[in-house]
Formats: structure tokens, C-alpha cells, sequence
């Protein structure tokens, strides 16, 4: 399932970054819900990190990312959504690690087919229907939405390359508060800095990372070229039109341009504001 990337990407100056390195001797720490071929954004700041914690016990969100995408098209700008029919024991206050597949077979027959539908011109899709065999497979073997979504993301993120390493929140002590529950599953994976992307900016707290010893690192990618609709389709999108190769060197390359000194680092180097 992962296979090696190269590529180009547009303009290095579509980046903004001090070109600070990320220093301290911990990992580097993404924390996201786990998404449904999450987009490229997404992919990016995870790709970035040493550990991405996957954050699966908060509130399921319907009219999130955490069981639908969102495909384009390789011959107009028309979108369609492809989503895992989901349902919540516990009403909206299901946590994503409760949520469940309404009808496995079934939801594994839309994706499967509406990923053809969308994608079967494209010359990597033999390449892709491949690797996504293992994906649909383990709707045989569970009916949790988020170990379907987690292993989505974690498929993209095997072909680009990444070798990181997956924790669930769920099985780390964490506090209440926003902020503070990032915090606290930052030092349980002994974290030297977080990713913070352009959400999470809006209402961290940074110096309760600072106070701890942890680095803030406010990620964002360009909006041209490769990442044309980077924050909204997801990364199937650009790796289906570009070709994984092209995609997975355009990460690698902003990685090293953002100066960081960790070797996934591509994050900008200024400290988030809340």
C-alpha cells in the first residue's frame, strides 16, 4: 500500500514560514479526526508529522469530513460528495469511535463504485483500484465508520510515503478544555511541537503549548497548482489527476523549502495565534 512519490510543486513563494527549524528532541504531533480520503490539506499536515493522533473521542459530526468526501472531476469543475451511510447510537452525542456503518456491503459498494465512476479515466486508477482493494475489504471485517475513515487516510498516506506513527486518543489521558486536551496528548506522545492548521488557529491557546515546552506551527498550503482545491476535494482528487509521484514529491519538496530541521517537517515555522 505505500509506494514512493516524486514531483514538482508550483511556487515556494505560495509559502509563508520564518524558516526557523522545529527544535527540541520530541516528535512532531498532528492531531486530527479521522476522515474519509481526507483532502490534501489534511493529508499535508499529516504527512508533516512524526505521530498523528487520531482524535476519536469527541463528537461525531455529520456535516463534517469524518465519514464523506468530497471527488472532483478530471474533465469540469463539477464536485460530488461520496459519503459512509453512518449511524449514532447515541444520537449527536456519539463519539467517532461509536459511530457505525449503517449497511457495510452497501456502503462499501458506493464508495467503491463512485470512486470508479469519477476516476476510472484517469491512468493511475489500475495503480489505485489496487491499493484500494485493501481498503474495501475491511468493510467485511467491521462496521466502525472511523476504522474505515482511519484506514482511508492511512492509505493515502502509505503511498505518499509516509512512515509515522498512528496513536488514538482514546487511549490517551487527556484533560477538558480545547486547548488543554490538545496539550495533554501532545506530552502523552512526548510531542516537541503540534501542527496547527488554519481551524485549530482560530481558538488554541499557545502559550498553554509554550508553558510545557511545546512549539506551535500553524500549517498551511498554497491554493495553486497541485493544491487547487487542496482544502476542499479530497487528495484522491489530486493524486488520480497528477499522479502520486507528482504529489508526493510536491509535499517533500515544500518540506524541505519550509527549512525545518525534521525531516517531515512542513509546517510554518510562525507561532499560531488563538
Amino acid at each position: 500500500m505505500r509506494t514512493s512519490g516524486s514531483s514538482t510543486m508550483g511556487s515556494p513563494a505560495a509559502f509563508s514560514a520564518d524558516r526557523l527549524p522545529i527544535t527540541g528532541a520530541g516528535p512532531v504531533c498532528a492531531i486530527h479526526q479521522p476522515n474519509l480520503l481526507p483532502r490534501l490539506s489534511t493529508v499535508a499536515k499529516l504527512f508533516a508529522a512524526d505521530v498523528w493522533v487520531v482524535l476519536d473521542d469527541v463528537q461525531f459530526a455529520r456535516r463534517d469530513y469524518q465519514h464523506r468526501a468530497r471527488l472532483g472531476s478530471l474533465s469540469s469543475d463539477s464536485t460530488r460528495w461520496v459519503s459512509l451511510p453512518t449511524h449514532l447510537p447515541d444520537g449527536r452525542a456519539t463519539l467517532i469511535r461509536d459511530a457505525r456503518l449503517a449497511d457495510p456491503a452497501r456502503a462499501r459498494r458506493q464508495l467503491e463504485g463512485v470512486l470508479r465512476e469519477q476516476y476510472r479515466p484517469s491512468p493511475i486508477w489500475p495503480a489505485f483500484a489496487e491499493q484500494l482493494s485493501s481498503l474495501l475489504d475491511l468493510f467485511d471485517a467491521t462496521d466502525r465508520t472511523a476504522e474505515i475513515t482511519e484506514a482511508s487516510t492511512l492509505l493515502l498516506l502509505g503511498t505518499l510515503g509516509w512512515t509515522g506513527r498512528v496513536v488514538r486518543s482514546s487511549y490517551l489521558a487527556a484533560g477538558a478544555g480545547r486547548t488543554q486536551r490538545l496539550v495533554d496528548l501532545c506530552r502523552s506522545v512526548g510531542a516537541s511541537a503540534y501542527l496547527c492548521g488554519t481551524g485549530g488557529s482560530q481558538y488554541i491557546e499557545p502559550d498553554r503549548f509554550t508553558n510545557v515546552g511545546i512549539g506551535v506551527r500553524q500549517f498551511t498550503v498554497p491554493a495553486t497548482g497541485v493544491w487547487a482545491g487542496a482544502r476542499s476535494l479530497s487528495a484522491v482528487h489530486a493524486m488520480l489527476l497528477h499522479g502520486p509521484r507528482l504529489v508526493g514529491e510536491t509535499i517533500r519538496e515544500s518540506a524541505m523549502w519550509a527549512g525545518g530541521s525534521h525531516p517531515n517537517s512542513f509546517a510554518q515555522a510562525g507561532r499560531a495565534h488563538g
